[in-house]
């Protein structure tokens, strides 16, 4: 009979763990290609995040090889547009799991990642507490928000920036070919979509299309510069000066044993501000 109860019990909170896992998160994600952020993108962003006067943003800028420089230039125009407090931590590996630290975090209303390498960043917060503190800051409100490195690791599929076929960096990849992209973990908060960006500004539809023939099931998202998205749940809005484009859906996809990509067809999209679609 306690053998009985034991199992049962098991089965119920296995079952609420995953009831809890599908539980769409409270928060809002604001998603920048890089570039010039004007007033009225940094107004978008304080709304987005529906700060009240006893919250606090939190910057990150382990992405940054000039982390001071990041914050500092971040400060200066959010305060142009919001008297909330700012804060800062420049995280390291062994502070990533400090709970004083990692709480501060936690509990910002505004958790904004600068740009830089994508990489720094997750080599930094995977497998961490201040990870799991992201994901529970977005989970109960918080905004989470980036820009150019910052948002890529938004993704749970991370584009690097690196091909595999070319051991030269390159802002735009020079081939369309399959296994040619490299990707790695992200921090998960967008699992059904990949971003890209300073998308236009830097012709990057060739990594783009690369990543669509690679994860064909997923959204595949350009975003450009002076623009953002906003995220919530599978609702996006687009907002700033420029362009998003979005791939999607190919149809009769072939990967050729040349390293050639094929298609039929895909869905293509370009939106510009105050357009909605939808990540599914």
């Amino acid at each position: 009979m306690k053998k009985l109860l034991c199992i049962i019990a098991v089965i119920v909170l296995c079952s609420f763990t995953s009831q809890k896992s599908r539980i769409s998160p409270k928060g809002t994600l604001f998603v920048i290609g890089g570039g010039h952020k004007d007033e009225h993108l940094m107004e978008a962003l304080v709304e987005a995040a529906q700060l009240s006067p006893k919250d606090y943003i939190m910057i990150l800028p382990m992405a940054s090889t000039v982390p001071d420089e990041s914050v500092e230039g971040m400060v200066n125009q959010l305060k142009e547009v919001t008297k909330n407090k700012i804060t800062s931590i420049n995280f390291s590996k062994s502070d990533a799991e400090d709970r004083k630290l990692v709480d501060s975090v936690r509990h910002a209303k505004l958790i904004y990642i600068t740009g830089g390498d994508q990489n720094r960043f997750m080599s930094i917060v995977a497998h961490t507490a201040l990870f799991d503190a992201i994901h529970t800051a977005y989970q109960q409100g918080a905004c989470i928000a980036g820009t150019s490195a910052g948002a890529a690791i938004m993704s749970e599929t991370m584009i690097t920036g690196n091909q595999l076929k070319d051991s030269v960096y390159r802002a735009t990849f020079n081939r369309l070919e399959h296994q040619n992209l490299e990707t790695a973990k992200g921090l998960g908060l967008i699992k059904s979509a990949i971003i890209d960006q300073h998308f236009v500004k830097r012709s990057r539809y060739n990594r783009l299309f690369t990543a669509l023939a690679e994860f064909p099931d997923k959204t595949c998202i350009g975003i450009d510069e002076g623009t953002a998205i906003i995220v919530r749940q599978n609702t996006v809005k687009v907002v700033g000066e420029s362009q998003v484009i979005v791939a999607r859906n190919p149809r009769g996809l072939k990967k050729k044993s040349n390293g050639m990509i094929t298609w039929d067809n895909l869905t293509l999209s370009a939106y510009d501000e105050g357009k909605i679609f939808k990540i599914k």
